[in-house]
């Protein structure tokens, strides 16, 4: 939509009518102001939305025009335009008061808040000393969180020390303008949740241990009371809390606003999974499954993979379509494994001219999350940009598909001829015969894409130039204009796809055998963008081979709908050879020998399944009474579950089962041979060697 036809008194009565009535919060402006000859500001769409009111009775409204379409018309009406500096201004908390330069802060409603962008936050004791928060590397810089996290970071001790009584009752915010008190200091998120709103608007802070505090926070004053309250009960007189800040711009709000609107969405899914374990999944992020071998554990990430990927509807995998299986992910980590084939390397590659070389390809976790990322921005553009890419894309398609490889010729703006030799979903590989120097090159297709989509008419090579962003033009550029030029050539203005919005999806990457591979090595600089508090753009990061990008701007991050299951037996490898840092970035579940009994009911024979239960149990028993053997040595169902074609005389037969256990009960062969009678009857155990031979 345009602007609404108006005259020049429309907007002298709208100036009126603002002076009379104010303006709206949410309707100030961010980048742009109408000033008068006394000096007088206003913002410009709000300027133009009550002239439109005026004169035609409409609400008023600034949807169906934009700030670049307001300033336009009312610069051509006379009136001047301005950019609008952004203020700052400075909160300040103390245990008496709260006080800030902006004189539109009220405790009264601290939704405000959520208009707003931090800048800066401290802690100042009496004596001066400034206390700032600890960052990691790749650790988000003053969010919404940052001052309660201070606070936790200078009252660690005094909030752990409270009883269970004085943490659930401890004031952290006012939820709303009615002043519904939100409080409770928590120990984890299931215990935050079990207490208030099912909601993704907390903070975590962890502590001795692997601890954490867990509290509401929602936008940068939500938590004012909390830190008073600090204040108030751990702090020295002088103590205070400061906060500068601005008012977010159109861009930050409507990112934020889409943000939300995404993680809402995955919030009101987490209702009715089947698997107990699929909701502690979403809330973590990251999650290990630990414990004796022959639990199922492989088998559960499976489950907990169909159960969220059809919101509840059936926990076997198998039932999952083609499509939602590409939701899923599966690795098996071994001691060679490395970060080039988990993230990105250089791998042989065969060139045209039989030569060997090198290509820089990506591993199968960034391929993973490069399909998880492109569903997240989807999810969040309108019906109308998804149109606009899918038009692009095919006319993409049909232009690429439609010429001769190699044969038909392309025309550079300085009449340099080349050809296309081949595309793919990266690269658009060209052949220049007539350049000396370089007589190949690789494109990079996204960026003809990108100015397809753009809608902005580029004429020459600097145009290209600026809207990249870029000092200079590259070599490819001059190539990426006469493609363009050629695409836009043949695309018909009115030729539209329909489509709809697309569905946010969630995608879980299952790791098996997580602690077998160099986990620090593997992951890298990843394991920063793995935290689940810091998944999305506030863990961007450039990965190591991020200079031979064609890109090399271009930053690596974890979109919020990106689950991490991992499986581990702790007979293989204990999870003290994780780093710490690692470590504490997932959360540890524990399956104990008898956790997955429910297993053994695939057998269909109750009285089969008794008796396996009986003699697991039994075993197991025994296995603990063995000297330097614990738990970790037990076994799970999953090792009877053979007993559907084979009784428990051929099953201790089973060359193929022996093999798969051998790492199980090696450790146990020599010491306990004599136990194996609890799982089978004494007459059809084999002798001593033969039992060897079969083992190892």
């Amino acid at each position: 939509m345009a602007i609404p036809k108006l005259k020049k008194e429309h907007i002298i009565e709208a100036l009126k009518y603002i002076d009379e009535n104010s303006v709206p919060f949410h309707n100030q402006s961010t980048k742009y102001e109408l000033v008068t000859e006394d000096g007088k500001r206003y913002p410009p769409k709000y300027v133009v939305a009550v002239a439109a009111h005026l004169a035609n009775g409409t609400d008023i409204s600034t949807e169906g025009f934009n700030a670049v379409e307001a300033n336009g018309y009312l610069e051509s009406q006379g009136f001047t335009i301005e950019a609008k500096q952004q203020e700052k201004f400075k909160l300040s908390i103390t245990a008496e008061s709260v006080s800030s330069t902006d004189e539109r802060f009220t405790m009264d409603n601290l939704s405000l808040g959520d208009n707003y962008k931090p800048l800066d936050v401290y802690f100042k004791n009496a004596a001066g000393e400034i206390i700032k928060r600890s960052y990691s590397k790749g650790e988000k810089r003053n969010s919404n969180q940052t001052m309660p996290r201070i606070a936790c970071q200078v009252f660690e001790e005094q909030l752990a020390s409270l009883s269970v009584e004085d943490k659930e009752n401890f004031p952290v915010c006012k939820y709303n303008p009615d002043n519904n008190m939100i409080s409770g200091i928590f120990t984890s998120v299931d215990d935050f949740k079990n207490k208030n709103r099912n909601t993704i608007e907390y903070m975590t802070y962890s502590y001795d241990n692997g601890r954490q505090f867990v509290i509401y926070c929602w936008n940068i004053f939500s938590t004012i009371i909390f830190v008073q309250e600090c204040l108030k009960r751990f702090g020295e007189p002088g103590d205070k809390f400061v906060l500068t800040y601005r008012e977010k711009n159109e861009k930050e709000t409507a990112a934020t606003e889409a943000e939300t609107s995404a993680q809402e969405e995955l919030v009101q899914q987490f209702k009715g999974y089947r698997n107990q374990f699929s909701s502690m999944l979403i809330e973590s992020k990251n999650l290990i499954f630990r414990g004796a071998p022959g639990t199922g554990k492989s088998y559960l990430a499976r489950e907990i993979a169909a159960d969220i990927i059809s919101n509840g509807y059936f926990d076997d995998y198998t039932l999952l379509t083609d499509e939602q299986k590409k939701q899923v992910e599966f690795v098996q980590f071994h001691p060679s494994y490395d970060y080039s084939d988990f993230v990105e390397g250089l791998r042989p590659k065969v060139n045209d001219d039989g030569t060997i070389g090198f290509e820089l390809q990506d591993g199968i976790f960034k391929k993973f999350v490069a399909r998880a990322r492109k569903n997240y921005e989807d999810s969040q553009k309108s019906r109308e940009i998804v149109e606009n890419e899918l038009s692009v894309q095919e006319a993409m398609a049909e232009i690429f598909s439609g010429i001769a490889l190699g044969a038909d010729t392309f025309r550079t703006i300085n009449g340099n001829e080349f050809t296309i030799t081949s595309v793919d979903d990266r690269h658009i590989n060209i052949s220049i015969p007539g350049n000396a120097n370089v007589n190949k090159l690789s494109l990079n297709i996204d960026e003809v894409r990108k100015m397809l989509e753009s809608g902005q008419k580029f004429e020459k090579i600097k145009d290209i130039t600026t809207f990249f962003g870029k000092s200079f033009a590259t070599q490819g550029y001059s190539y990426d204009f006469a493609i363009y030029k050629a695409i836009k050539a043949k695309k018909s203005p009115a030729s539209k796809v329909k489509a709809n919005q697309a569905e946010l999806k969630k995608y879980i990457f299952i790791i098996d055998e997580i602690n077998r591979g160099e986990i620090s090595k593997i992951f890298g600089e990843l394991f920063f963008a793995i935290d689940p508090g810091y998944r999305g753009r506030a863990s961007e990061i450039s990965t190591q081979y991020s200079n031979l990008h064609s890109d090399t701007d271009e930053k690596f991050f974890i979109p919020e709908n990106v689950y991490i299951i991992g499986t581990m037996n702790d007979i293989d490898r204990s999870v003290d050879s994780f780093d710490f840092a690692m470590r504490r970035r997932f959360r540890f579940v524990e399956l104990r020998a008898d956790n997955r009994l429910e297993m053994l009911a695939s057998l269909e024979n109750e009285e089969l399944e008794s008796e396996a239960i009986r003699r697991m149990a039994a075993l197991n028993k025994e296995i603990l009474s063995v000297e330097d053997l614990n738990e970790n040595y037990q076994i799970g169902a999953a090792y009877f579950l053979k007993l559907k074609t084979l009784n428990f005389d051929q099953l201790v037969n089973d060359r193929k089962l022996l093999n798969k256990t051998r790492r199980t009960l090696s450790g146990i062969i020599y010491r306990c041979l004599p136990i194996c009678s609890v799982l089978m009857p004494k007459q059809v155990i084999i002798s001593i060697p033969k039992l060897k031979t079969l083992m190892f």
